[in-house]
């Protein structure tokens, strides 16, 4: 029989994971705050009550660790969007590089400078916002939903969403040329400045790749015009791959297996 405990990281890595890495925009630091919050819940298990759903639960234990956990190494302390201007800036607009200089193809490196880019925007947001902004916008949960995970009122978390989105989309129509077509800012145009410059490593791309699903195709997003900046901007993100977790069962699993933590941790049902 399959250990309830199991089956629990197997459902729900996937979403924590992908929570963790538009917090932090990096998938080292992602799959190592996704063992921690699981780790988390399931030495907390025996304290559940059974008062929300133990999705809810969960998802409030990973929201709670992404807000308080140790800074990941790309969150600099003075990221603002005044910064992420100048660094847009300064980088040179270039032809994209000659395929026979890259051992990767160039499509999957202007992705890479898309995706890559894009994602270092959230990180201009501080946590509070930029957690709201990645579960309200770009992951589509409802004001109720938000707010029982931030232990907050939903009129409160519809503020803060309001300000986050205030803050970020103003950012992206004034620099971003994939929201506003007037910016000159192209992904295509930047990349080779981006590899130079070492934030796209060719032999080792972090987001760009083959995946089969994007965000938008499991999230529940209310309708709007497209022609709105808010919805031009949040599509961005919606465009994002919905990423594989890691498989972290094989790592639990070994720590299940002690006998002073299996103890600690029960669980009846999935």
């Amino acid at each position: 029989m399959p250990d309830p405990r199991e089956e629990l990281v197997r459902h729900h890595q996937a979403w924590i994971y992908n929570l963790a890495l538009r917090m932090l925009a990096q998938p080292q630091d992602a799959e190592d705050a996704t063992q921690e919050i699981l780790i988390k819940a399931l030495t907390r298990l025996s304290s559940f009550e059974g008062r929300s759903s133990l999705r809810t639960w969960l998802y409030r234990i990973a929201v709670n660790h992404v807000l308080n956990m140790k800074r990941g190494r790309r969150e600099l302390p003075a990221l603002t969007f005044a910064c992420y201007a100048h660094g847009l800036d300064a980088t040179p607009d270039l032809d994209p590089p000659d395929q026979r200089s890259v051992p990767a193809d160039v499509r999957l490196l202007v992705d890479e400078a898309r995706l890559g880019c894009t994602a270092g925007m959230l990180l201009c947001l501080d946590r509070e916002q930029r957690v709201i902004y990645i579960l309200g916008e770009i992951f589509g949960v409802t004001d109720a939903v938000g707010a029982e995970l931030l232990e907050t009122s939903r009129e409160n978390f519809r503020q803060r969403l309001a300000r986050a989105r205030r803050d970020l989309h103003s950012f992206m129509n004034d620099k971003c040329g994939l929201v506003n077509p007037a910016n000159p800012c192209r992904c295509a145009r930047k990349t080779r400045g981006f590899v130079d410059a070492g934030y796209v490593d060719p032999e080792n791309l972090r987001f760009a790749g083959e995946h089969v699903r994007r965000v938008r195709d499991v999230v529940r997003t209310k309708a709007r015009a497209l022609s709105t900046l808010d919805a031009r901007c949040g599509e961005v993100f919606r465009d994002h791959p919905l990423y594989e977790s890691p498989d972290l069962v094989p790592a639990l699993r070994r720590l299940l297996a002690s006998a002073d933590f299996a103890r600690a941790t029960t669980l009846d049902e999935p």
